[in-house]
């Protein structure tokens, strides 16, 4: 045998090379075991030169041997997204639904979306969410984060993928989004005070005065209103979620109201007949306390809407710099200045534990956690003048001894 035959033969189990002249390509190929009928499976691979062919194949065996489904690499990141959007999301909301399918027509389709999954690698991941890292709050980023991660997850379930790149690259700092805070107590009673006219204002007074959620004050029905029960309570649960469920579990409550809130409820409930007259044959009957003018479950845009209309009669407030959650953010501060401790607060406001109350709520329990000097302050009484003779007396004291 010849030098030449020796450097072109190739090793044993690289399978056999032919060229296909309709394809103007070769083709590798290699039998990689048999199924379950004894048929053979082949494996086959694509190149313009016989080496490409090989390689090509050799990638091919060693996603069989992985487990990936046959096609896999041909998968793009757009496909496993909206897969990921049509059969995994069925179950929630229209709105989450659309957040989610937003994110990645804007923020993933774009940059990510022609990639092969195959050829994703973490490096383009890092770069793609340091870019968007300038125009997003991190919330935002690690939301879009999540799309992309879960369907890439789904994929890697299916053996479309061998791992989860997303994985390995978190989500950096995003730019300084809205912070949330609370009212003051004077502008608290400045807008219960100067929204009474507004037809809104029930709904601000149950949010601010009780600290329900604005998707469990939309849901709110009047079967679960009781008002003439020697302490009048709400009873919180369900919310505007998918499903109508409330947040958490923790979240499904029974809160007593103020003499002020069901003042504002039997208002709501009057109001509410005129309402149902003006809508005529137009009103859909769901029980609610604050629906639409024809009776269906209000809109957060339109009650945002209404609440920024209604703080335009409050002096001293810019309405654009509000939205409704922040009168549950007020509700926190001011019982937090009255010195409710954060375990009642937590109860509440539906939170799991306290490590809830204290991290999305800090800036408005500070009365509460500076409250332990206080404390102290009346079980060991001594000022610091008293502490400073003592010390000196004891080293006296000592001198004397000595």
């Amino acid at each position: 045998m010849s030098t030449e035959d020796k450097k072109s033969r190739r090793a044993r189990g690289d399978g056999g090379v032919r060229w296909d002249e309709r394809r103007q390509r070769y083709i590798a190929e290699k039998t990689v075991g048999y199924d379950g009928r004894g048929k053979r499976i082949v494996k086959t691979g694509t190149g313009k030169s016989e080496s490409a062919a090989l390689r090509n194949l050799r990638d091919r065996i060693r996603e069989y041997e992985v487990g990936l489904m046959p096609a896999a690499h041909r998968v793009t990141v757009a496909q496993v997204c909206e897969d990921w959007l049509k059969f995994e999301r069925s179950d929630v909301g229209e709105k989450t639904k659309e957040g989610d399918s937003d994110k990645y027509r804007v923020h993933i389709k774009p940059h990510l979306g022609g990639r092969r999954l195959k050829d994703l690698r973490p490096d383009e991941v890092d770069k793609w969410l340091l870019k968007l890292s300038s125009d997003l709050s991190t919330s935002t980023l690690k939301q879009v984060r999540s799309v992309l991660r879960r369907s890439i997850n789904r994929a890697v379930k299916r053996g479309l993928a061998e791992r989860n790149v997303v994985d390995l690259c978190p989500a950096p700092k995003g730019r300084t989004g809205r912070p949330s805070k609370s009212l003051t107590l004077q502008q608290a009673s400045d807008i219960l005070e100067k929204t009474r006219t507004h037809h809104i204002h029930p709904y601000i007074a149950v949010s601010l005065l009780v600290g329900v959620r604005p998707e469990e004050v939309r849901a709110l029905r009047w079967d679960r209103v009781h008002l003439d029960e020697a302490t009048p309570y709400i009873e919180v649960w369900r919310s505007v979620r998918a499903g109508g469920d409330t947040k958490t579990k923790k979240s499904k409550r029974t809160l007593a109201v103020s003499g002020y809130v069901v003042a504002m409820l039997e208002r709501a409930r009057r109001e509410q007949v005129e309402i149902r007259e003006r809508a005529g044959d137009r009103w859909q009957e769901n029980d609610l306390v604050f629906p639409s003018l024809v009776g269906t479950e209000q809109d957060a845009h339109n009650v945002r809407r209404m609440f920024r209309d209604a703080l335009r009669l409050v002096p001293g407030i810019d309405p654009d710099e509000w939205v409704p959650y922040e009168l549950r953010h007020s509700f926190v501060s001011i019982l937090s200045e009255r010195g409710m401790p954060v375990e009642e607060i937590s109860r509440l406001m539906g939170h799991k534990g306290t490590a809830v109350t204290e991290l999305v709520y800090r800036h408005e329990l500070r009365p509460v956690i500076e409250s332990g000097a206080s404390v102290m302050d009346s079980v060991f009484p001594l000022s610091l003048e008293d502490a400073g003779e003592d010390v000196e007396d004891e080293e006296g004291n000592d001198d004397d001894a000595a």
